[in-house]
């Protein structure tokens, strides 16, 4: 097999993944984005004032919702800790944001087997628990008072304006907000702002699955 051969089989490859997971990329984004736009900051910061069980529970379906990239996670975790939010319940919401992502679930599912799946969704829960009893006895008011002062020190990263803009509409009941003119121009904007996010890492995600499958044999 020649080089070009070679390199049209892993594109090949790559195309294929790419067309059987683009729905579900899809569909996990527009459910992101509906959830982000009709779920103000200020709301989450309001559901997020301690590490309770229930908080906790309200933070991991929170971030499982508005799933997004790691850069993206952490910057919003660190937006709504400065603005008041529990520290473990923000912790909670960056791991299920990206340990808990509906769209990675279908992919895996189709790519993996349902089982991948299945310890995407007991894992996450797994990884959260662990945390909020590690954190409830060892971290100490003094290291989250560090983490809060670094955190004011306002250091931006790629994603900190995505984390900072908030334009959830929040007057009215829910169906009428999420198809309302204003509800429609929040929604399309956290979708294609999501998709910036990312699309550079799924597009090396699938280049590099692509070359595997093309150039690793099956069998030694």
């Amino acid at each position: 097999m020649n080089v070009v051969d070679a390199v049209l089989r892993a594109a090949s490859f790559a195309f294929g993944m790419a067309w059987e997971i683009t729905w579900a990329l899809i569909l996990g984004f527009f459910l992101s984005a509906v959830v982000q736009a009709v779920v103000s900051k200020a709301e989450m910061i309001r559901l997020l004032p301690d590490d309770s069980p229930r908080r906790l529970t309200i933070a991991t379906l929170l971030g499982a919702a508005s799933s997004s990239c790691s850069y993206a996670a952490v910057a919003l975790a660190r937006s709504i800790f400065r603005k008041g939010a529990n520290f473990t319940a923000a912790m909670a919401f960056e791991i299920a944001s990206t340990n808990l992502v509906i769209e990675l679930g279908i992919i895996l599912a189709l790519l993996l087997g349902w089982q991948f799946t299945l310890g995407e969704f007991l894992g996450g829960p797994l990884m959260i628990v662990l945390l909020a009893v590690l954190f409830r006895r060892f971290l100490k008011p003094s290291l989250v008072a560090e983490a809060r002062r670094q955190a004011d020190r306002g250091l931006r990263g790629s994603m900190e304006g995505h984390a900072e803009m908030d334009m959830a509409v929040t007057d009215g009941p829910l169906l009428a907000r999420i198809t309302s003119p204003a509800g429609f121009t929040a929604i399309s904007h956290y979708f294609v702002m999501d998709w910036a996010a990312i699309w550079k890492d799924i597009t090396v995600g699938l280049l590099i699955a692509g070359a595997l499958a093309a150039w690793v044999p099956m069998e030694a």
